[in-house]
């Protein structure tokens, strides 16, 4: 299999990861407590958070493997190197909105910024969110990672 295939195979991989972190949010966000009112579980975001740094930590390996494996300045390396580059940028910058939007007061945050896409998913626990508070949001990424309102998409739980 070529080097080409290899990095495209991992990008298809990524994509699925952040996928399925993103579906397992959203299926398992709300569990049904025994006064019937559907209530979010305490250890969801730290579980988001865990996951996709797992899956993250995951996709560094795999493009270390290729930057090991392929030769200096082939057009394998070179993908995967810029890989690399976009995916630790993709980490700080979550991990920027994350701590940027909890000094706004929310009690629990969890960013998901595409790696093949514009696209940036926020998660906030916060009972009483508001359109205020998407602007709040939407302004924060606008300024410190150029976002379009777009690609960004929030939801809140409580």
């Amino acid at each position: 299999m070529s080097k080409k295939k290899k990095v495209i195979i991992l990008s298809c991989l990524i994509a699925l990861l952040v996928t399925t972190a993103v579906l397992n949010f959203v299926l398992s966000s709300n569990v049904i407590s025994s006064n019937g009112e559907a209530t979010p579980t305490a250890s969801y975001f730290a579980e988001v958070k865990t996951t996709r740094n797992s899956s993250r930590n995951q996709q560094l390996a795999q493009i270390d493997e290729i930057i090991a494996s392929s030769a200096e300045g082939s057009e394998a390396r070179n993908e995967a190197l810029a890989m690399k580059i976009r995916l630790t940028t993709i980490m700080e910058q979550e991990n920027l909105l994350e701590n940027l939007i909890k000094s706004k007061g929310y009690e629990e945050v969890a960013v998901t910024i595409g790696m093949t896409s514009d696209n940036v998913s926020i998660i906030v626990k916060d009972a009483e969110f508001d359109q205020d508070d998407a602007v709040l949001i939407y302004t924060l990424c606008a300024e410190e990672i150029n976002a379009t309102p777009d690609n960004v998409y929030i939801q809140s739980i409580s």
